[in-house]
């Protein structure tokens, strides 16, 4: 079938072009593969802490981190070690017989975190939906909502994958346009407005859970009120209805803290983990949950061939030891007020540039989306100048490096960042 091309020129733009070998693989790539994605051109080979590598040798900061999943660095060598160690050893079971590296880890992250149970998954979206399952069996075990009647509220902007159920929580377009019918049983409400939870709650009784992410990473880093999650949390218990933390992208150290929702001292009834529990080497994901939540399964309700593997187990289990071990919440915090400080002072009086804003190493700048160059043609300059990092929305640009990021490193970062900024105010 011919493929549209107008999909992929919406951001084309000025740039160094790709070498000859570089677009002989992109070219092969659009050719053979789905046209879901419309990433950067250039094509990287090799990764190291905090920078990836073009074909060419060439170095770049790489300040995205795989939307969060390498907080721990790029192949981090105690990660590359536990992986090859595991996997010369058992791969895959299968939950029908035991496996020696599956109770060590629920026993670690359970108690990491204070929650007395973990299931395991694989990807952020199956941890999601594990969630929405799990709220749909405590209403109706536990609440008693009338069968096939329950609602789980989530906010606009949300993005928490792109399954059907997912897209069908959706209130963006690109995610769910002609891809119904739809799931049922899902309401949307405005992200960061207490009235609105308020108003559903007395209005539903059928609710049996919300579903929010602490800042909303896709919809361009949007940072709540300081007391969002703390109503949140007590109309949640007011009305009993579980509070789900979606922390795949905001948790383990992103923000600063282990998850998120520690900075309003708010403990989630169920929190979903993805991404950076593996950092990056595979696919894992998880929900904690307390007893209550997590025993309304039992066997043959939920499942997944790969989720709590060996590999998966020992891999997480050290990629969280090595977040605990190597402080880097506290580098989070720390080099996250770096950057926003620095960006404040040296581009935040720039007239196109409306908002930089973020938690720890979460952040984003927001520029006019009417500005003469767009978000897209800023990252592409930026690649240009080593640094890569993404647009969402036509005119946000995230910046997410890996935690293990030091300062120097964060110094000469921001210097490319301020010169392509200050580069492009001047065109």
């Amino acid at each position: 079938m011919q493929i549209p091309r107008a999909r992929f020129v919406r951001h084309a733009g000025a740039g160094a072009a790709p070498t000859v070998a570089q677009q002989d693989l992109i070219d092969k790539g659009n050719k053979f593969g789905a046209q879901n994605y419309a990433p950067l051109p250039i094509v990287f080979n090799k990764g190291k802490g905090i920078f990836m590598y073009d074909l060419e040798g060439k170095e770049y900061h790489d300040f995205l981190s795989a939307y969060s999943a390498v907080n721990q660095g790029h192949c981090h060598p105690r990660l590359v070690k536990a992986m090859s160690d595991q996997a010369g050893t058992l791969t895959l079971t299968s939950r029908a017989f035991q496996n020696d590296k599956y109770p060590a880890f629920c026993e670690y992250i359970t108690k990491l975190f204070g929650y007395d149970r973990v299931l395991a998954m694989n990807s952020g979206v199956e941890a999601g939906e594990t969630a929405v399952k799990l709220i749909r069996r405590w209403a109706y075990q536990v609440k008693k909502v009338e069968p096939n009647k329950c609602t789980v509220l989530f906010a606009n902007d949300n993005f928490w994958g792109r399954s059907l159920a997912a897209v069908s929580s959706s209130s963006d377009p690109d995610c769910y346009n002609n891809f119904g019918p739809f799931t049922p049983g899902f309401e949307l409400i405005p992200y960061n407005d207490i009235p609105a939870i308020e108003a559903k709650f007395k209005a539903d009784p059928n609710i049996g859970g919300i579903y929010l992410e602490p800042i909303q990473g896709e919809a361009g880093v949007n940072v709540p009120a300081d007391d969002y999650f703390n109503e949140v949390a007590r109309l949640c218990k007011e009305y009993n209805v579980l509070f789900c933390a979606d922390e795949v992208q905001t948790g383990l150290g992103r923000t600063g803290t282990m998850l998120c929702t520690e900075h309003w001292n708010v403990k989630p009834d169920m929190v979903v983990l993805g991404k950076a529990i593996s950092g990056g080497m595979m696919p894992v994901s998880a929900v904690l949950a307390r007893d209550e939540i997590m025993l309304t399964l039992q066997p043959g309700s939920h499942g997944s061939t790969y989720g709590g593997c060996p590999i998966a187990c020992a891999v997480a289990h050290e990629a969280l030891q090595i977040l605990v071990d190597e402080k880097l919440c506290e580098n989070s915090t720390k080099l996250g007020e770096l950057f926003r400080n620095t960006l404040e002072e040296q581009i935040g009086g720039l007239s196109w540039v409306h908002t930089i804003r973020g938690k720890g190493l979460l952040n984003a700048v927001v520029i006019d989306p009417d500005f003469r160059v767009s978000a897209w043609q800023l990252c592409l300059n930026m690649r240009d100048a080593g640094l890569v990092a993404k647009q969402t929305h036509d005119n946000i640009i995230r910046f997410a490096p890996p935690l293990v990021i030091d300062e120097k490193e964060m110094k000469i970062a921001l210097g490319k960042i301020v010169g392509v900024f200050h580069a492009a105010d001047k065109q």
